[in-house]
C-alpha cells in the first residue's frame, strides 16, 4: 500500500510540475512524466531538502516542497533536452 501512495503523490508532485511550468499549455497531462519527474524529484528533492533541514525521513513540508522543486528541475531539463532533439 505504501508503494501505490508513494506512486500516485509522485505523479501528483510531477503533474503539479507540469501545471507551474506551464508545459502542458492546454493538452493533457503527459502522466509518463509525471511519474517519472515526480518520484525521481521526490526522492532526490525530497530527500536532500528534509535532511538539510533537520527533518529526517519523515513526512515534513520541507520534504514536500522539495519533492516539488525536484520534480520542477527533471520537467525542466526533460522539456529543454527534447526541445533540443526536436530542433536536430
Amino acid at each position: 500500500m505504501l508503494i501505490i501512495g508513494l506512486i500516485l503523490f509522485g505523479m501528483i508532485i510531477g503533474a503539479a510540475a507540469q501545471w507551474l511550468l506551464g508545459t502542458s499549455k492546454g493538452k493533457k497531462v503527459d502522466w509518463a512524466l509525471a511519474c517519472a519527474a515526480g518520484l525521481i524529484g521526490s526522492f532526490v528533492g525530497g530527500l536532500l531538502i528534509s535532511l538539510l533541514s533537520g527533518d529526517g525521513l519523515e513526512l515534513r513540508p520541507s520534504g514536500i516542497i522539495g519533492s516539488l522543486v525536484g520534480a520542477l528541475i527533471v520537467t525542466a531539463v526533460w522539456v529543454a533536452w527534447n526541445r533540443s532533439r526536436a530542433k536536430k
